[in-house]
């Protein structure tokens, strides 16, 4: 599923300021949920969109490494802007969410299912 119809699926707000042809050539292909970043970059798969409550630039890099197409913060979790304008410039989008990690997993499965 491309990454703006996921976002918009799952009421989810970009906050990266990607171009349209970016977002829209994005595909999600699972979902990861983590906090341990080392954990991530030995588990998570390229496709992913994965869930942390991290906000801080590491995770950009570890999306980067990993080809991870967005990076999922629940809860409403602030980004640091530094962390935004980083995801940014590296084409990865941040998305943000009310809903908390485990809701967005099913919710993500589902939607993911009928893809």
């Amino acid at each position: 599923m491309k990454l703006k119809e996921f976002a918009e699926k799952l009421n989810m707000k970009i906050l990266t300021d990607l171009p349209e042809d970016k977002l829209a050539e994005k595909e999600i292909t699972g979902i990861y949920v983590c906090d341990l970043l080392s954990w991530v970059m030995s588990h998570a798969n390229k496709g992913d969109a994965w869930i942390t409550v991290h906000t801080h630039l590491n995770t950009v890099a570890v999306a980067v490494l990993l080809e991870i197409p967005c990076i999922i913060i629940p809860e409403g979790i602030r980004v640091e802007e530094e962390t935004i304008k980083k995801a940014t410039m590296e084409n990865i989008a941040i998305l943000s969410s009310e809903m908390s990690g485990y809701e967005i997993c099913w919710r993500a499965h589902e939607i993911l299912e009928e893809s």
